[in-house]
């Protein structure tokens, strides 16, 4: 018997190869001729484009609005668009049909965290890691059809398993990154949140940013989101991957002053380093520490660096 003249599944690989490369690469009229020519070469071409991709703009919307499921009516569920029903039926039954080792549906949400000094990592059933750092909440929704974390608070790495029909999304508030085959970490404070690429890219969604179409984020660049604005600045990535020490429970400093040093190892104990003397602050320190060791740097302070120790009822006080 003859062989069909086309594969499904890699008619759908195409499909989402060219859905990656309209949301998130350079688009010009080269491209626009061929992706034309490769809807025009068959009926199958375009009915995998037009699944595919009402599936992928579902995702966005679900990660954008992670409520849209329980909130609506069941009058608004039976005015879902026919092509929308179709699309999601065909995914389902693509990915049965390729034995696909995706999420089983959760009746709800699924919640880590980690105590102050924590460490934790996750590993999803699509192969997805995410490490947490400490003092952290992740949220997670991972379905046959999305793949959304909600980063509510702390740090946490991500190395994704890139699959272009479900794109892995992470939230920081009304902020989006969307994972192009990467490994990044997020950091969430109150008033600020950073993202860094260390490898792959990722797009990254913030409606601060003038762009409407985003930003896309490649190896070395560190996106800061805060109240007054959005700035991507470059880091060598000898320096993105010190500061990912924390994964071995380490910090690594390089001239860095004592005012920051603190703040790094407050975040990872609960006795604090209290710097309050001005002159202190500005002393240089170098080195690698255990993290959630902060009374062996105190001694490492008063010996080697000269200053002066005391341990007081808010924690651990450094002064000149």
């Amino acid at each position: 018997m003859s062989q069909p003249a086309f594969s499904p599944k890699s008619i759908d690989a195409e499909a989402a190869s060219w859905i990656e490369r309209r949301h998130f690469g350079p688009w010009s009229e080269a491209d626009q001729a061929e992706f034309s020519e490769w809807l025009q070469r068959s009926i199958e071409n375009r009915v995998a484009y037009l699944r595919l991709n009402s599936s992928w703009k579902r995702a966005r919307r679900l990660a954008a609005l992670p409520s849209a499921r329980q909130s609506a009516s069941p009058a608004q569920k039976s005015n879902t668009p026919l092509l929308m029903k179709v699309a999601a039926g065909f995914v389902v039954l693509t990915l049965a049909g390729w034995g696909s080792a995706y999420f089983l549906l959760q009746p709800r949400d699924r919640v880590f965290s980690t105590a102050v000094g924590g460490h934790e990592t996750v590993t999803f059933s699509d192969g997805t890691r995410v490490e947490l750092n400490t003092n952290t909440v992740l949220r997670a929704r991972m379905t046959t059809d999305q793949r959304a974390v909600w980063l509510e608070r702390g740090e946490a790495y991500f190395e994704v398993k890139h699959d272009p029909v479900h794109p892995f999304v992470v939230m920081i508030g009304n902020r989006r990154v969307t994972d192009l085959g990467t490994q990044f970490t997020v950091h969430r404070e109150k008033k600020r949140m950073e993202v860094a690429v260390v490898q792959g890219r990722v797009w990254f969604d913030d409606p601060g940013r003038t762009s409407e179409n985003g930003t896309l984020l490649t190896p070395g660049d560190v996106a800061v989101a805060t109240a007054s604005g959005t700035s991507v600045t470059r880091k060598s990535l000898q320096a993105l991957t010190a500061e990912l020490n924390w994964r071995q429970g380490l910090l690594v400093f390089d001239k860095t002053t004592l005012a920051d040093v603190a703040t790094a190892f407050n975040r990872y104990n609960r006795v604090k380093l209290v710097v309050k003397d001005p002159v202190a602050a500005r002393v240089l320190v170098g080195g690698t520490f255990r993290a959630n060791d902060v009374e062996d740097f105190a001694r490492l302070a008063e010996t080697v660096l000269g200053l002066r120790v005391r341990h007081t009822a808010d924690g651990i006080e450094i002064s000149h």
